[in-house]
């Protein structure tokens, strides 16, 4: 039967919807209406940035075993450093002190290390300010003197003891020294002979020096101290005390020159991941602290004792401010200390980076008191 004009004109309608039935459908997908879409589905072009991949396969990361190191124990293990880098692989490497990091660093075996304010100076003295940058902070406090309290009840008593520390050079090192010859007291510097003994341990060997009676105290980063606690002892000193607004630097971040210049990139999406880390940790206290439990047993193959971690994770202030200011002072106390000579720290600090990260978050941006890279 020959199709009348209406019928005709049905068909051609049919046949148009029809083709534009899988535009309609694109359309609609690309919307977020789609089968496969999700609330929380990223744009195309956020979609596409954070598929980007990065300068560099891969980003070589040093950290402590310190709950310190907060940002790097929490950020490693949540994945948040992780996630910002885009498919480039983090390879952790931990040390137990500032000086073995650096050479590290310098080595060309770090791209990037959390560390304290003394052997970043060292590093970037002794390298005549070609090796490191100060990128970052990341903690602020968490270290106490703790001692046997049947040798030592007041600061006084501490002349003629024998006290750890970390390791020649590192920042309870040099904090230490400096409080020794406030006391008026003298201590070789190379040695560590003299009014009071400073006798540089391992921090995992200090705890059993200490139970054993060979040193008599120790000033010490947590956990660290904590541990000291839970094995008699009795914190006689919180450094915060010693300090304006109760606030130092105690971690930062560094990077190596070499790999700021060539990655700059990579470096960026490591900040972001460690102010989203830092945020997160604010924000999450409890999961936080079980977060960098978890690290720490992966590292020494067991968790924390509550008895040690409890008090000794509020001590420590997480931030993502270098504090600059403390940063001079404490090359001050290793010029005094004579560990150093008088350093020329201008150029120590580039902050451009976080501070684009910190912008972009909403966040205010953070000062290198004068001691920014040119």
């Amino acid at each position: 039967m020959p199709a009348t004009a209406s019928t005709r004109t049905a068909l051609r309608r049919g046949i148009v919807a029809a083709a534009a039935l899988p535009l309609l459908i694109g359309a609609l997908a690309s919307c977020g209406y789609g089968s496969e879409a999700t609330k929380d589905e990223p744009k195309a072009a956020d979609a596409a940035d954070a598929g980007k991949k990065l300068s560099a396969s891969e980003v070589r990361i040093g950290y402590f075993p310190n709950l310190t190191h907060a940002t790097a124990l929490v950020g490693l293990q949540e994945g948040l450093i992780e996630k910002e880098l885009s498919g480039t692989k983090i390879k952790p490497q931990s040390f137990n002190a500032g000086p073995s990091e650096i050479e590290a660093l310098n080595g060309g075996s770090l791209d990037i290390g959390f560390i304290g304010p003394s052997p970043s100076i060292n590093g970037y003295v002794k390298s005549k300010g070609s090796n490191l940058r100060i990128i970052s902070g990341s903690a602020s406090g968490g270290v106490k003197l703790v001692v046997n309290p049947d040798k030592i009840k007041t600061l006084d008593d501490l002349k003629g003891k024998r006290i750890a520390t970390p390791q020649k050079g590192n920042t309870q090192d040099v904090a230490f020294l400096n409080w020794i010859s406030e006391k008026g007291w003298t201590v070789d510097p190379e040695s560590g002979k003299g009014d009071v003994s400073v006798v540089r341990t391992d921090n995992k060997v200090t705890p059993d020096a200490f139970k054993q009676g060979s040193i008599d105290g120790a000033w010490v980063p947590e956990p660290t101290a904590s541990k000291l606690v839970s094995d008699g002892g009795s914190v006689l000193l919180d450094e915060t005390a010693l300090w304006p607004d109760k606030k130092f630097v105690i971690t930062n971040i560094i990077v190596s020159q070499k790999f700021l210049k060539e990655h700059p990139d990579v470096v960026e999406a490591v900040l972001r991941g460690t102010v989203k880390t830092n945020e997160w940790i604010h924000a999450n206290q409890d999961k936080a602290k079980a977060s960098a439990n978890a690290r720490l047993a992966a590292e020494g193959g067991k968790p924390l004792d509550p008895k040690v971690i409890d008090p000794a994770w509020p001590s420590i202030a997480i931030t993502d401010d270098p504090l600059a200011a403390t940063l001079k002072t404490q090359s001050e106390w290793a010029v005094k200390a004579k560990l150093i000579e008088q350093p020329d720290l201008a150029g120590i600090y580039d902050l451009t980076l976080l501070n684009k990260v910190l912008k972009a978050a909403g966040k205010p941006e953070v000062s290198d008191a004068g001691l920014g890279a040119k």
